[in-house]
């Protein structure tokens, strides 16, 4: 399982599946509206079976300026952080990037909010494997996602926002241990391919995280030469909470940093 949901770089340079997300309004006003949308997860059968039933439909949340043509916007896919089982709080986050035609796309994990298996309780998986699983989901339906910004609805730019996706383990013998890390590493965003505009990338470290060290956020900004790390004092939850002002300039920085997409008219 572990081969397939996490095959090797060299093939990992495949082309996104397309959705069709079937559309509703929340709300709207003369400037913004609201919708939230729901699709079939692009994963394959084999992953799609080995997904929770509830988890098979995926849903966003597409907040958006009105006034303005999708060419000469930006949009931002947001992923959940642990724990973040609904849309409302990375919306606070991107309602006010508003204001610069910066529109803000939420996507709900597999395993979290409404795809969360019944027998599930909170953000505490059933299975290490759940663990993989989530991951490898959440990476195809966020490419579909931006190939769908991109070809369907057309914006001039696209990022991607995400926070630190911990799953707590409590392990006692150093077999298993050692068994976790290696299978835990596959995750590790280190050994997939860099991004096309690494200085564009830009890293929000807190001074006193707890389960980040200094050194991890260093040597990932080392993996990807040109990215750029920004400290913000507080700890792992706290610095998100204090300076939601900072991840913002964050995402306008590294928005400024693209090149905005050719019109074909």
């Amino acid at each position: 399982m572990i081969k397939q949901l996490f095959p090797e770089v060299e093939s990992q340079n495949w082309t996104p599946s397309s959705i069709q997300p079937i559309w509703r309004t929340v709300w709207e006003t003369q400037t913004t509206s609201l919708r939230e949308g729901i699709f079939k997860t692009p994963c394959d059968e084999q992953l799609l079976s080995a997904l929770p039933h509830e988890s098979h439909a995926a849903r966003v949340a597409f907040l958006a300026p009105k006034s303005i043509s999708p060419q000469k916007m930006a949009c931002v896919v947001h992923l959940a952080g642990t724990g973040d089982h609904s849309f409302e709080r990375r919306l606070r986050l991107g309602a006010p990037l508003l204001k610069q035609n910066i529109a803000t796309m939420v996507l709900e994990s597999p395993f979290y909010g409404h795809r969360r298996p019944m027998l599930q309780r909170g953000a505490k998986l059933l299975c290490v494997s759940d663990l993989l699983l989530l991951g490898r989901a959440t990476i195809e339906e966020t490419r579909s996602l931006l190939h769908w910004l991109d070809f369907e609805a057309g914006f001039g730019k696209m990022g991607v926002c995400g926070f630190s996706m911990v799953q707590e383990t409590a392990m006692t013998l150093e077999e298993v241990q050692k068994r976790m890390r290696n299978v835990l590493s596959l995750t590790d965003v280190t050994r997939f391919p860099i991004p096309k505009n690494p200085s564009a990338v830009i890293f929000v470290a807190a001074t006193d995280d707890g389960y980040i060290p200094k050194h991890s956020v260093l040597e990932l900004q080392k993996a990807w030469p040109g990215s750029e790390v920004r400290w913000v004092t507080g700890g792992h939850v706290s610095s998100f909470l204090l300076h939601n002002d900072e991840f913002r300039k964050a995402i306008v920085d590294g928005l400024n940093r693209l090149e905005w997409k050719e019109s074909p008219l």
